[in-house]
């Protein structure tokens, strides 16, 4: 009583390709997988941002230092 044999699972494919339908079905991986490639890409340009490419540590251009004094914003 716990689990799905192949059987199962094929009466429910055979169900939702009647209810959607192939093009739609296949229009839906599409944009899955072009969905799942895009996150990959962004994920790998995402790193490669935050290492320098030679390996030495960023420097902050300048080198200077800003003294600023920090007020609290009064509610009225």
């Amino acid at each position: 009583m716990g689990g799905f044999s192949i059987w199962h699972w094929l009466v429910v494919l055979l169900i939702v390709v009647l209810v959607f339908g192939t093009k739609k079905l296949r229009n839906v991986g599409e944009d899955l997988g072009s969905a799942i490639k895009g996150f990959k890409e962004g994920m790998r340009d995402g790193t490669a941002e935050d290492k320098p490419a030679d390996g030495a540590p960023q420097q902050i251009a300048g080198g200077q230092t800003v003294e600023g004094e920090v007020k609290d914003k009064v509610k009225s």
